[in-house]
């Protein structure tokens, strides 16, 4: 299921505001600035009329953001290959998806560097994104707020369309419904917003601790602890019944037809897409960090700012590594099929310091490509990061043509350890491919179309 919520989690958009999306995930890791009040926004269409703003220019982009994009990319994909390749409920069955040393290793170091990390990098990265756009907006006059509804509208479809038809662990929609309300703070002061960033941010992971206690509770009376158990037991069924399940989705995913795979899809994706209502607030609140951090303009000098990057890097790993050892422990041992309440307890406290830890791999890696020996060497995901729509939706094309039927139709055949090299691998092609298409054009397809749809009219795409 994390594979899922990790999704991409995450785009960004091609300028350098992107998804996570414009700028990254979905590059981007999630959002950033404000407008005018709600009752000053201009009208969509009026606003189109006006606009003359065009897309960002390659050499007005940041480039670490871009690399910043591309790495989340990778990281996501790590995760995500499990959900392409195997049902989200064989989590029930632990024990008997690894069996080997190699898979349990290749587990733990995807829990405890990956999961619950790059999602959050790519939605920070949209919100400054959204920021630096904002600003770019502001200094050529041009009100920013119709455009960025239309960016969010057609990426609305693109996410619906990619969950219904590709892959069930969509993001983009969550993404867009997130965005839409990025506008109510484009004006507001930094300070206002940090607070918002950090309220929102901080709601999912108390929900789910509150839950903990109250089920912790609940548990100290014998009569309501064993009503849950016997709760849990009839919802979850038999230890053969939960094989059986699982061996019937893989049988529909590994060799039934496409309708078949549609409409086991289906269900699968209205439960995501209703699930992500309760991380909506997180993805909000990454956003406006990502707002927040461009107001203060700080990829903007990274020479004059190292002071704070270091201090996010040492206070990320501080904060963010135990509590992931904690979650990775109790991940390891859980059998979600019964009740543990260490499990639900880590799982709120991943909430806070995955992003945590997240940030710290950003801090990072600016500090690092402040040195132009290694802007170079990572040259191959700075292209990846610009074009990471495009890598995004091709991850689940190529997942899916690897692990359905209607591609070779391993699904629910290929081991953790395995399917770690195959995201590897998958990378590693789509940054070859980003280096290769970015000489030719200025921008990737799945970009070239955003934009297209964004400003109305047909984008020169050859440069």
């Amino acid at each position: 299921m994390n594979g899922f919520h990790e999704g991409i989690a995450a785009l960004t958009q091609g300028d350098n505001s992107s998804l996570t999306t414009d700028g990254n995930a979905t590059s981007s890791v999630i959002a950033p600035l404000s407008i005018q009040q709600a009752n000053e926004i201009p009208p969509v269409i009026s606003d189109w009329q006006r606009e003359t703003l065009s897309p960002v220019s390659s050499g007005e982009r940041i480039e670490t953001l871009d690399v910043l994009r591309g790495f989340a990319l990778f990281g996501i994909l790590t995760v995500n290959i499990v959900a392409f390749s195997w049902p989200h409920e064989y989590i029930l069955l632990q024990s008997e998806f690894s069996d080997s040393w190699a898979d349990a290793v290749v587990e733990w170091l995807v829990r405890f560097l990956a999961e619950g990390k790059f999602y959050p990098l790519f939605s920070f990265l949209f919100g400054l994104g959204a920021a630096i756009q904002m600003e770019r907006a502001e200094s050529h006059g041009v009100s920013f707020a119709g455009r960025h509804c239309r960016r969010m509208a057609v990426l609305l479809v693109f996410g619906i369309a990619h969950g219904l038809l590709i892959w069930e662990g969509d993001i983009l929609v969550s993404y867009a419904v997130a965005g839409f309300l990025l506008p109510l703070f484009w004006k507001r002061q930094p300070r206002t917003i940090l607070i918002w960033a950090l309220v929102c941010c901080l709601i999912p992971a108390l929900l789910i601790i509150l839950f903990w206690a109250l089920l912790t509770g609940l548990l100290l009376v014998p009569e309501m602890a064993t009503a849950i158990e016997k709760g849990l037991s009839e919802y979850y069924g038999t230890d053969r019944e939960q094989r059986e399940a699982v061996e019937d989705v893989i049988r529909v995913f590994a060799s039934g037809t496409y309708a078949e795979i549609f409409r086991e899809r289906l269900s699968n994706v209205i439960y995501m897409w209703m699930g992500s209502i309760f991380h909506l607030p997180s993805f909000l609140g990454l956003f406006l960090l990502g707002l927040y951090a461009g107001k203060r303009r700080w990829f903007q000098d990274v020479e004059g700012n190292q002071e704070f990057f270091r201090r996010v890097l040492v206070w990320g790993l501080v904060i963010g590594l135990p509590f992931n050892i904690f979650y990775v422990v109790c991940m390891a041992s859980a059998d979600l099929s019964h009740l543990h309440l260490l499990w639900l307890l880590s799982y709120g406290l991943v909430a806070i310091s995955g992003p945590v830890q997240g940030l710290a791999y950003a801090a990072a890696l600016t500090l690092v490509l402040r040195r132009e020996r290694w802007k170079q060497c990572c040259r191959g995901l700075g292209d990846a990061g610009r074009m990471a729509l495009t890598n995004y939706v091709s991850q689940s094309l190529i997942g899916t043509m690897i692990f359905y039927s209607y591609g070779f139709g391993l699904f629910g055949a290929v081991d953790r350890a395995t399917s770690f090299g195959l995201a590897v691998v998958i990378f590693a092609g789509q940054m070859t491919f980003s280096v290769w298409w970015l000489k030719r054009f200025q921008f990737g397809p799945m970009e070239w179309l955003w934009r297209t749809l964004t400003y109305g009219k047909c984008q020169p795409l050859r440069r």
